[in-house]
């Protein structure tokens, strides 16, 4: 079976609705950020301030050439993913791919106490939010499949998914 790969801005369910999807379609949850930190042996966080974005990014790239050669996988991205469109080409070369979406106000709320996520460290997160998703709105409408997540469950999201398998 091909992948399905799921992009979005952070918090917008691609891990919760990846594992729900894996379980359900009987194949392989895979979160790109834990994978990139258990080869590094250290968190995101600590990627981010040791080597930097560019770093982390190139760690990124080679992953989603990695992943995009598998098959029978739920692909949980990581938000930036999508900054390099080769990513978003190399992933629907061999699955479904699917953004998620959900609004600023949303996303704040899942992320309220998530103190996991290095771009929104300091300051206000929800312009920090607004910020980031204005700069990569464009970006994610280049993902082929979208879905709005607001005020959907993880099983709402699952079953939408699903139809388009």
């Amino acid at each position: 079976m091909k992948n399905i790969v799921l992009f979005g801005f952070m918090g917008t369910g691609k891990t919760s609705v990846g594992k729900k999807l894996a379980g359900e379609l009987g194949m392989q949850f895979v979160d790109m950020d834990h994978l990139i930190e258990e080869r590094e042996g250290r968190s995101i966080n600590d990627i981010f301030a040791s080597d930097g974005e560019p770093y982390f990014r190139n760690l990124e790239r080679g992953l989603v050439r990695e992943l995009s050669q598998r098959e029978g996988l739920v692909i949980g991205t990581g938000g930036g993913v999508v900054l390099n469109r080769d990513n978003i080409s190399d992933f629907a070369a061999t699955g479904l791919c699917v953004c998620l979406n959900a609004g600023p106000e949303e996303i704040l709320q899942r992320l309220e106490h998530d103190g996991s996520r290095p771009l929104l460290a300091e300051g206000d997160k929800l312009q920090k939010i607004k910020d980031i998703l204005g700069t990569r709105a464009a970006l994610y409408a280049n993902v082929p499949e979208q879905v709005d997540t607001n005020g959907m469950s993880v099983d709402e999201v699952a079953a939408r998914i699903k139809e388009m398998v």
